[in-house]
């Protein structure tokens, strides 16, 4: 190789720093010890995050962006190491959310040989077609001197358009073949790419006719507001013409919980202000959602919607979200952002506008009556002094006790339904959570990305006990580098969201679904704060509503690695205003309200 050259390796390590990435996270292997080359000497440009699973570094990187929207990348070897990759692309695919996947390969001139860990019995090296269904692209350069092509491709398909995961999946001999001269330059190739698209202008025009004209309007939002940046704008617009902003579980925070405006939670558990004001809308104008089953009560008209005879404003950065579900009376591709500006530059140019806006005040008096009415409804819970501790009564504890700054990354299971429906967050990045492919591990593992993404606030893991055991390694990163993170593991000795169903659906016919002494039948599972302290982290058990938010709180002011081990009741699921069907076996009952028929 030329001393002038650099090798396949060098160039993505390269230009990952060109793209300013501090950090990529992975897991060693034969199969990427070259790569792992190229990185040792950058080292002090790039550093090296090593975890003991590689779906770890996956979920890492995931929350990572979704903390500060910024991209990262990851590192695993051939066979295995990458094929515990694909939990971890899937929930960032389904969810829009950008890292580049370096997979390691078997060398090319052992292709088609079955070489140690090849996948080779349909085609020759086809770790490609195992995360095809999983991500936006795979690229695999076969030569040195295509990886510079490839790595820019693969950085620009990644974050343009739609955003979501890419994988770069290079042979063994690649990462030290001689590659170029010299790096692309991102200042060249993706720095000057904008997808800030807007929608054309009549159907600008044609959305401000619509809400103007409304008299019970209501926005939705979802992730592509959160994480398009468009949280200011939205402001922006709900308070300039009054209109009440609900969301679904993955737009959580993009507006204030608290403000005058803000509905709450459109779900099958979402309260009974936000899953009513919906259904009996006029207009709706729906910002990047996807309106999935759980969000949209299974589909089933008159809970969470009523479409139609609600006329459904739908813009989405991806066309293909648009009328999956629900038929549009207006559906527009753009980026939520861009929208939102040129929706409120159209309402300059319109003179009826404060009239409009103070025309909904009888609107949102009706709605205020719908939020006393849930409060009343829901009151009991956050006194209830019981042990196990009532879910309600943590979700409540756990928010009083968080900072405002501070990011709470909620794992999946039967606690992540009680806090997005009881935790009140403040802003877009203080509550993360999956709701596409919905992994568990996500936030068991996520909340390590969180710090490496803001080092100066708090993270908060609040995860269940089963999500936990899966990915306990974690406590070995958190100390190896010394990560101030805190894991709440909601302890109730069950697949406890699994078990609800089986209670609900079958009558009670349980099996698999929670965890039993084999001596006395009694509820079983390690002691986590044991095994915490086993691993070098401060551990503590609370069984007492009244010492969860101290615990949470002398762990966050301790600024190093905490468990706390909250004893959680199982016996009670959330209810709300929406239901959820499992098709043939039933629909749930809405806890609070009925269906409504227009």
């Amino acid at each position: 190789m030329s001393k002038n050259m650099l090798n396949g390796g060098q160039v993505i390590v390269d230009y990952l720093v060109r793209e300013k990435v501090p950090y990529v996270f992975g897991l060693c292997g034969h199969g990427n010890i070259g790569f792992i080359d190229a990185l040792y000497e950058r080292s002090d440009d790039i550093k090296t995050i090593s975890v003991h699973h590689e779906t770890v570094a996956g979920f890492m990187a995931d929350v990572y962006y979704r903390v500060c929207g910024k991209p990262t990348a990851t590192f695993t070897s051939c066979g295995p190491g990458s094929a515990n990759l694909p939990i971890a692309l899937a929930n960032s695919y389904l969810d829009s959310v950008p890292f580049l996947a370096v997979t390691g390969n078997v060398p090319t001139s052992q292709f088609n040989r079955g070489a140690f860990q090849e996948l080779y019995r349909h085609y020759q090296a086809d770790f490609p077609s195992t995360v095809r269904s999983c991500c936006k692209h795979v690229f695999q350069p076969t030569r040195g001197d295509m990886v510079p092509l490839a790595i820019r491709q693969a950085w620009k398909t990644m974050v343009t358009g739609r955003p979501g995961p890419v994988v770069l999946d290079v042979p063994f001999d690649i990462f030290k073949e001689a590659a170029a001269e010299e790096t692309p330059k991102p200042e060249e190739w993706n720095a000057n790419i904008s997808c800030r698209a807007g929608a054309d202008p009549e159907g600008v025009t044609k959305a401000v006719d619509m809400l103007l004209a409304a008299e019970r309007p209501v926005i939705l939002v979802g992730q592509g507001v959160k994480y398009g940046g468009a949280a200011a704008d939205l402001l922006q617009l709900a308070e300039r013409l009054r209109i009440p902003v609900a969301w679904s579980a993955s737009g959580t925070g993009a507006i204030d919980s608290h403000h005058p405006l803000a509905l709450g939670l459109v779900a099958r558990n979402g309260p009974y202000q936000a899953n009513h004001a919906a259904r009996t809308a006029d207009v709706l104008l729906a910002l990047g959602v996807r309106f999935d089953d759980r969000t949209s009560s299974s589909w089933l008209p008159g809970y969470s919607f009523t479409i139609p005879p609600t006329k459904l404003i739908h813009v989405d950065i991806d066309p293909n979200e648009i009328a999956r579900n629900y038929p549009v009376a207006l559906g527009l591709m753009a980026d939520v952002r861009t929208f939102l500006r040129q929706l409120m530059a159209e309402l300059d140019t319109r003179r009826n506008v404060s009239d409009v806006a103070a025309s909904h005040a009888t609107w949102l008096a009706t709605i205020d009556g719908y939020r006393k009415q849930w409060n009343a409804f829901i009151a009991p819970g956050f006194v209830d002094d019981s042990t196990p501790i009532h879910p309600q009564r943590a979700a409540y504890e756990i928010d009083k006790a968080l900072p405002d700054d501070a990011i709470l990354v909620s794992d999946i299971g039967v606690h992540h339904n009680w806090l997005i429906q009881f935790c009140n967050p403040k802003r877009p990045d203080s509550l993360i959570g999956s709701m596409g492919f919905g992994p568990m591990g996500f936030g068991v593992a996520g909340v390590l990305g969180a710090h490496f993404a803001a080092p100066d606030r708090p993270c908060v893991s609040v995860c269940g006990d089963g999500a936990f055991f899966m990915h306990a390694s974690v406590l070995g990163t958190a100390v190896e580098y010394n990560l101030p993170v805190v894991w709440v593991v909601w302890n109730n000795f069950a697949y406890a969201s699994i078990r609800g169903l089986q209670r609900g659906y079958l009558g009670g016919r349980e099996l698999a679904t929670d965890f039993r002494h084999p001596g006395n039948g009694a509820p079983y599972n390690p002691d986590f704060a044991a095994m915490a302290r086993s691993a070098g982290i401060e551990g503590v058990n609370v069984d007492r509503a009244g010492d969860l938010s101290d615990a949470l709180r002398a762990a966050i002011a301790a600024r190093k690695p905490y468990l706390i081990n909250a004893n959680i009741s199982a016996d009670k699921n959330p209810g709300g205003a929406g239901v959820w069907e499992l098709p043939g076996l039933g629909q749930s009952q809405p806890a609070f309200g009925g269906r409504y028929q227009p």
